[in-house]
């Protein structure tokens, strides 16, 4: 696998500002990189991710691997936008036009918007599917939290648009910020519901957001996550589903890796589809950091 050149690039940053977002390694050509050589490379970033551009079919999409830490996984958020702008600005593709990704979940299509501050990479994610709910009693304890710390006006819920994330609403940003995983609570919660995210939010934020959010996937070598496009696209059907932000579509700004050093920014859009169901858009910046080559 020597010889494949890689780009890395921060994702959901604030505005235009390197070393904010979450980190990603893109690694181009890479067909002949076989899953546990993919999974080396991942666990040697350090980062909670990594793409690998397997080819380009003949109508132009890219067939694309992800990998955490501890697997490739179907759909990740901030892995797709990125994977995007690193590969538009290789091919130097016209921005209006739109960029297929082939993922395990399927084709997700990628566009660019004209942000605040710049160019913002847009998504459709697949339609949210929602699953269990978890009493405040249960939740809370693997959360380090009480059960006063939840919010009492929407449940806490599974949703999914190709990885599983269990909503959590708190009371306050206060909480959002208590928030940890560190209890052998956490571990016990996680083996009992199979493997999920844990979002936490509130409303409100720190830094002018609509939201204030962190993830945590310890169960995925991920303690917490700096931006999570896949949590928040389960997060924007939920709003939608129980109107958390008040009747009709949904357009909010997310805060996320406030707690880490790593500030973050997710635009959220969501409204019911023609069949009543939530359709779910995630954006938000990309900055390009460095690139290189194995060796």
């Amino acid at each position: 696998m020597s010889g494949h050149s890689f780009h890395t690039v921060d994702v959901f940053t604030r505005g235009d500002e390197r070393f904010t977002g979450n980190q990603l390694a893109v690694f181009h050509d890479a067909a002949d990189v076989d899953a546990d050589e993919a999974l080396a490379l991942t666990r040697e970033t350090n980062f909670s991710e990594c793409t690998f551009v397997d080819r380009r079919r003949d109508d132009g999409s890219y067939d694309v691997r992800i990998f955490d830490p501890a697997e490739e996984i179907p759909f990740a958020g901030h892995p797709t936008l990125g994977t995007a702008a690193v590969l538009r600005e290789l091919t130097g593709d016209d921005p209006g036009d739109d960029l297929t990704l082939n993922l395990g979940v399927g084709s997700i299509d990628v566009w660019v918007e004209n942000g605040e501050r710049g160019d913002e990479y847009w998504m459709r994610q697949i339609p949210p599917e929602f699953g269990e709910t978890v009493a405040p009693d249960r939740i809370a304890p693997a959360l380090g939290l009480d059960t006063d710390d939840l919010a009492v006006d929407a449940p806490v819920q599974s949703v999914s648009t190709g990885l599983p994330t269990f909503v959590v609403p708190l009371a306050s940003v206060d909480a959002v910020a208590r928030a940890s995983t560190t209890d052998p609570a956490y571990t016990e919660f996680i083996d009992a519901v199979g493997e999920h995210n844990l979002l936490v939010v509130a409303r409100g934020g720190v830094d002018g957001g609509d939201l204030h959010a962190r993830v945590f996937a310890d169960y995925a070598g991920v303690p917490e996550d700096p931006a999570t496009g896949s949590a928040a696209g389960c997060l924007a059907g939920w709003l939608v589903e129980h109107r958390w932000l008040g009747e009709g579509p949904v357009a909010a700004t997310v805060e996320q890796g406030y707690e880490m050093g790593r500030p973050s920014r997710l635009r959220l859009r969501a409204e019911r589809g023609d069949d009543g169901g939530p359709v779910v858009e995630v954006g938000g910046a990309a900055v390009p950091v460095a690139e290189g080559r194995l060796l």
